[in-house]
């Protein structure tokens, strides 16, 4: 069954790691990879990635991409969004801290932004407005 509109924005406030795909040139499938994301109900969303990276590269040029995520406990559920790229522009340390504080414990954030900001290098903030939404809950399965 469909979710509703609230309960598809707040399974996406969840912190879920997402499924990333952006068009990656001719006779190929799109590139898609993990990702850590924020999102705020009625909002847009937003991550970070490496500044010049291949995926930075692919979402400037394609300026659109889509994101999934799901669960299997308590019930299949997913939700999946597309949309169009806002925006690029140097990412903060603060958004590096907002999106680490968003998936791990609290025992396990200074010692991954140490690592971050030692290992990472440059990144940029992408945002994202979804535009079309594919969700369900398929039940205890």
């Amino acid at each position: 069954m469909a979710l509703s509109p609230n309960e598809r924005e707040q399974f996406l406030a969840e912190p879920h790691v997402a499924a990333l795909s952006v068009a990656s040139g001719e006779r190929r499938g799109p590139l898609t990879l993990p990702i850590w994301y924020q999102y705020r109900p009625g909002g847009d969303l937003w991550f970070i990635t490496g500044a010049g990276s291949r995926k930075h590269r692919l979402i400037e040029r394609a300026g659109h991409l889509s994101m999934m995520v799901d669960r299997i406990e308590p019930t299949v559920r997913y939700v999946a969004v597309d949309g169009p790229v806002l925006r690029i522009e140097p990412g903060t340390d603060e958004q590096l801290v907002e999106v680490t504080r968003r998936y791990l414990a609290p025992d396990k954030v200074d010692g991954y932004l140490e690592f971050a900001r030692r290992e990472h290098g440059e990144s940029v903030a992408v945002f994202v407005r979804p535009e079309h939404w594919l969700s369900a809950d398929l039940g205890a399965v």
